[in-house]
């Protein structure tokens, strides 16, 4: 839609069209005439949203410092759902993933083979060597953040150590490779080559996501590819970063018995690390991590 330059711009800042997003409107479309994709205006937050946001993202990150104050052996993965939810409601929030096309729990709790979904229950007991990656969500005042941390229980081996380490600066690597005006590609290609590096894989059927206005929304962030390819990175877009890195091959299947726990075929295990990114005009802001 074609905008006078005196109009109220179509962002919702309230400000003139010209003192807005005139110059950036006119780039994207000179980026598109080239042959780029460009993000639509939907996925571009305004400066409102963006605090609303924050506060559902302070919130978020308190839950995972919870968690991580309270995690240890013995402990029920129903116990942390139970923290999550009861720390989430008491701060007038609501855990994002509970009901959510019919989760039903308030956080995931994925444990070794466990790539994402994991469901907490109270027949599964934390044990000395385990891995477990706690991905919380946060609905707050109807706005939306996202991000997860893994855990390692008492002494894991050598290569669940590196396998969490390494996730953890793939992590690191594709925010790294965030660019204003960079690639979508840039992100994956810098995960992808990090992890193969250390001789593990990267998971493809999942990614990170838009967020923020609703649970998911455009883009999706893969975790491989190509530098210099995919859809152009512009300043209000947030989406979260959240490599899924297997010690074995990068195929998995669902598990039968309830629809949402993603498991490697091979049996190896898996660690994600997931933060949540605002692109800046000058660089990026960690939204929630």
């Amino acid at each position: 839609m074609s905008l006078d330059r005196n109009s109220k711009c179509w962002c919702g800042s309230g400000l003139k069209y010209k003192k807005c997003h005139l110059d950036f409107d006119e780039r994207l479309s000179l980026l598109e005439l080239e042959g780029y994709e460009v993000p639509t205006r939907d996925m571009i937050k305004n400066a409102e949203e963006i605090e609303a946001i924050k506060k559902s993202a302070a919130i978020n990150d308190a839950v995972l410092d919870l968690v991580a104050e309270n995690i240890k052996e013995g402990m029920s993965t129903e116990e942390i759902d139970k923290l999550v939810y009861d720390y989430t409601i008491s701060k007038g929030a609501v855990p994002a993933p509970l009901n959510f096309e019919g989760f039903p729990k308030s956080v995931c709790t994925s444990i070794n083979e466990e790539v994402c979904h994991g469901i907490p229950s109270k027949d599964i007991i934390l044990k000395n060597g385990d891995i477990i990656n706690v991905d919380v969500s946060t609905i707050f005042n109807g706005y939306y953040s996202d991000a997860s941390r893994m855990f390692m229980i008492g002494d894991v081996s050598d290569e669940a150590r590196k396998l969490v380490q390494v996730s953890k600066e793939c992590l690191e690597k594709g925010i790294e490779a965030v660019k204003p005006w960079g690639f979508l590609g840039d992100i994956g290609e810098a995960i992808q080559t990090h992890a193969e590096n250390n001789g593990f894989s990267v998971v493809k059927d999942f990614g990170g996501h838009g967020v923020g206005i609703e649970f998911h929304e455009e883009p999706f962030v893969y975790h491989y590819g190509v530098k210099g390819q995919g859809m152009i990175l512009v300043p209000g877009m947030m989406f979260t970063i959240e490599p899924m890195i297997n010690a074995g091959d990068y195929k998995l299947f669902v598990d039968e018995d309830n629809d949402w726990t993603a498991i490697t075929k091979d049996g190896s295990l898996s660690s994600q690390w997931e933060n949540m990114i605002l692109v800046t005009e000058d660089g990026i802001e960690v939204i929630a991590k």
